[in-house]
């Protein structure tokens, strides 16, 4: 049974769905799946400030938090993140920030590492934001398998680094459902493969 854990933060609840999704995908392939949160790390009267960034914070505050051990103990990783000028959200990189020890014992190595990410506008910074991720995982010695265009739906969503959504633009819909299928759908095979 491949271990994957999907790794993500979100602010108003596009990259949880995009997770969620995902989850629900490699666990009906039979992965034991880590779906966990980024802890949030913007004070408390900002988040509450924000109407649906609130009411999201409070749906997933029952919710497991990541930590350096999700990594540790998977075989394969999806990390996920809206995109804040083109790069990673605070809140992940705080998280990536923490994995300093385990990536000094070599435990983030080796592994199959895919990313995704959302934002409010067609050109909102989705493949800067995914490539950053990727930089991410070469330090880690990491095995990044993209979607590239091994599939048809690539071609409808257009994006071969990852999965990206458009928050104004329908968001999380069949064609990015279908994206999201096909991305962990290939991190579980090459996994599997690796594994093997």
């Amino acid at each position: 049974m491949t271990k994957l854990s999907i790794i993500y933060y979100s602010s108003y609840g596009t990259a949880h769905a995009m997770a969620s999704r995902m989850a629900e995908t490699a666990e009906a392939q039979g992965a034991e799946v880590r779906l966990r949160r980024v802890r949030e790390t913007a004070p408390d009267e900002v988040v509450q400030s924000v109407e649906g960034w609130a009411a999201h914070a409070a749906s997933v505050a029952d919710q497991p938090v990541a930590e350096p051990d999700d990594i540790a103990w998977a075989d394969a990783v999806i990390m996920g993140s809206g995109t804040r000028y083109g790069h990673v959200t605070s809140q992940l990189q705080a998280y990536i920030d923490t994995l300093g020890p385990l990536w000094q014992e070599g435990k983030l190595a080796d592994k199959v590492y895919a990313s995704f990410t959302s934002s409010q506008t067609l050109h909102g910074g989705q493949e800067t934001t995914i490539v950053a991720m990727l930089t991410t995982f070469c330090h880690f010695g990491g095995i990044i398998v993209p979607p590239g265009y091994t599939d048809q739906t690539k071609f409808n969503d257009g994006n071969p680094y990852g999965v990206g959504v458009v928050t104004g633009q329908g968001g999380v819909d069949d064609t990015a459902n279908t994206a999201l299928d096909h991305l962990v759908t290939r991190v579980l095979t090459v996994a599997k493969r690796l594994g093997s």
